[in-house]
């Protein structure tokens, strides 16, 4: 039997049903639009979204086959994004996602009246504009027909769940980020929900992910080319947050191990056995919430600029190495890292070049280069840009340490982990050891792990991920080159306060 994981993204959805060894048997993928009734708002129809989901849950199936029919089905899905449905399960209107800043009133207005402090201690999230329950908030203040109707308020994990037929449900990790959720107790923290004046009766039931919450119905499994058996589709299971559900896709099943995911973003993902809720996360802005995997808890440090500066860099200098690329069949990122040294660039960069991540949320710091000389060759170029983000995520980790999350060893997936030129600037960087591994789509694997261990494909979540989750190359920390990098890192740390006021003048 086969497993089916569903990530929900912001933009696209991926469906890929897995054998039980992780092997990929079919993958099918859709895009949405995003779409901006004002400047700067940011919002999905949830309709799209979910013809979305079908076409590509559908196209999955069929390019699986029938040989080896889906036993269970988990999601992943982006975080916060809430969509208000009526008794009928209509959605009453559009989906406010993560990064729509309308909520900054709602944000003013907690941090006046109750303060960060103590919504961190309850919910483990440090008080932002993109959490689900301030959207709820801004609904019952905007669209208040909308309130009145709606019969539940559900995140896109939850609503895939619920428009396959299963009841309305959420996990642990999902509920964590909508800022309502009692972090210790594992429920929605009624003193919350009180103070914001939310009716608790309009969110789903929480449960542990890797929860069976019901079946996918006969006519949708139908319509989806899913088996049908004594009169239901496949187990439906709870599944998690994207960057929880990535991370047990890479095997984070223990504590003190980190997924590294270098994509568009880079994302740094530890796993820890207690709530760490120490001034140290909320100073760092580091949220604290369940993990998927049972027993532990995860964070996330991250920074907007990870490969996008390189696309950067070929879009606007790398015409020479794209035309090398098209003509040689080779990849152009290979090419253009492949101007880079082995050793530290004489450049230093601050990858600033859009809206900061952790630790600093800064949405007004910009990016620098420093260092620049007429003999400046294009290789120093791309290796400060390289160097730039990795030392933004080692400020991370030693953020991280200090405020009692330590991570010994980092496992590496995205684009960025193709590169062996990259993955050993890391381990340089970082100290650390990093491993690369030989998986394509983390977050789905992730869900298909908790839906096979709910189904007993599995023995556990730990024994899933050691059988699936293969490591491709192990990149060891070069002591004299680390040391070179230390002292380069030294420099990098002044920067930003530095420079601080007058990027915000800029």
């Amino acid at each position: 039997m086969s497993l089916l994981g569903i990530d929900v993204g912001t933009t696209g959805c991926k469906a890929i049903v897995f054998r039980d060894d992780g092997a990929i048997l079919g993958s099918g993928y859709r895009e949405y639009p995003l779409l901006h009734p004002q400047p700067t708002w940011a919002e999905l129809d949830p309709d799209d979204v979910w013809e979305a989901t079908k076409e590509s849950i559908r196209e999955a199936v069929t390019r699986a086959g029938s040989g080896d029919p889906v036993k269970a089905i988990a999601p992943s899905s982006q975080g916060e994004a809430m969509t208000p449905i009526d008794r009928d399960g209509r959605p009453l209107a559009n989906s406010i996602v993560s990064f729509d800043p309308r909520t900054a009133p709602q944000r003013d207005w907690w941090e006046q009246t109750w303060g960060k402090q103590r919504l961190f201690q309850i919910t483990g999230m440090p008080l932002h504009t993109m959490y689900s329950l301030l959207k709820m908030q801004w609904v019952k203040e905007n669209q208040p027909d909308v309130y009145r109707t709606a019969w539940k308020f559900l995140c896109y994990g939850d609503l895939t769940t619920y428009r396959l037929g299963g009841p309305p449900a959420i996990d642990y990790s999902m509920a964590g980020r909508t800022m309502a959720f009692d972090l210790k107790a594992c429920r929605w923290s009624p003193e919350i929900l009180s103070h914001a004046d939310i009716d608790p009766a309009l969110l789903p039931e929480p449960h542990p992910s890797g929860t069976p919450v019901g079946h996918v119905s006969a006519s949708v499994a139908e319509e989806l080319g899913l088996p049908v058996v004594d009169g239901h589709g496949p187990l439906l299971v709870t599944g998690g947050h994207d960057q929880p559900c990535g991370a047990l896709g890479a095997g984070i099943t223990r504590p003190g191990i980190a997924m590294d995911a270098t994509g568009t973003v880079e994302c740094i993902t530890p796993a820890f056995d207690h709530p760490v809720l120490t001034d140290g996360m909320l100073e760092n802005n580091y949220c604290c919430y369940h993990h998927v995997a049972p027993g532990l808890y995860c964070t996330i440090a991250f920074s907007f600029t990870g490969g996008s500066l390189l696309r950067w860099y070929r879009d606007t200098f790398g015409d020479k190495e794209a035309e090398e690329a098209r003509v040689s069949g080779l990849d152009v990122y290979e090419i253009i890292l492949g101007k880079a040294g082995s050793h530290p660039s004489p450049l230093l960069v601050l990858p600033h070049f859009t809206v900061t991540g952790t630790p600093w949320f800064d949405p007004h710091s910009k990016g620098a280069i420093l260092g620049l000389t007429l003999s400046t060759t294009k290789g120093e170029f791309v290796k400060g840009l390289v160097d730039g983000v990795t030392y933004e995520m080692r400020l991370n980790l030693d953020a991280l340490e200090g405020a009692g999350v330590p991570i010994s060893e980092l496992r590496a997936i995205g684009g960025g982990a193709k590169s062996s030129i990259w993955m050993q600037v890391k381990a340089d960087v970082f100290r650390r050891p990093v491993y690369s591994l030989d998986v394509s789509e983390a977050a789905c694997l992730g869900a298909a792990i908790l839906a096979g261990s709910a189904c007993g494909v599995y023995g556990s979540v730990q024994e899933a991920a050691d059988c699936v989750v293969c490591v491709k190359d192990k990149y060891e920390p070069r002591e004299d080159v680390a040391a070179l990098y230390d002292e380069k890192y030294r420099l990098f740390r002044r920067i930003y306060p530095a420079l601080k006021d007058l990027l915000h003048e800029m």
